[in-house]
């Protein structure tokens, strides 16, 4: 999906309100909370091996293993940028939640 048909689909959804509204029973909450969950999981053991991957590349260039400093570079950076993705969702949660918990009923 291009980006115009991605604005276009959101400026549709703004226009009628009842898209927002939830049409499947609350049972499936659960399901779909579930696999917000998981993806949760997977995005961090994705980003706990990227560490993993940069760090053997530095040990390997710090002794002498490999000296492709391209390899080492891109090891990296593919690590601080999955870790910075990690802390911003992360950061996002705790506001969710923070806001879930001043709400009055």
């Amino acid at each position: 999906m291009d980006t115009m048909s991605a604005i276009a689909s959101l400026s549709n959804a703004y226009e009628n309100p009842n898209v927002f509204k939830a049409t499947q029973p609350v049972e499936n909450d659960q399901n779909g909370f579930q696999k917000v969950f998981q993806s949760a999981l997977d995005m961090l053991n994705e980003t706990s091996d990227l560490q993993n991957k940069a760090e053997s590349a530095e040990i390997q260039f710090a002794l002498g293993l490999s000296n492709n400093t391209h390899d080492l570079q891109v090891a990296q950076q593919k690590a601080n940028i999955a870790l910075q993705y990690t802390i911003a969702v992360r950061d996002k949660a705790i506001d969710a939640y923070k806001e879930i918990m001043n709400m009055s009923l």
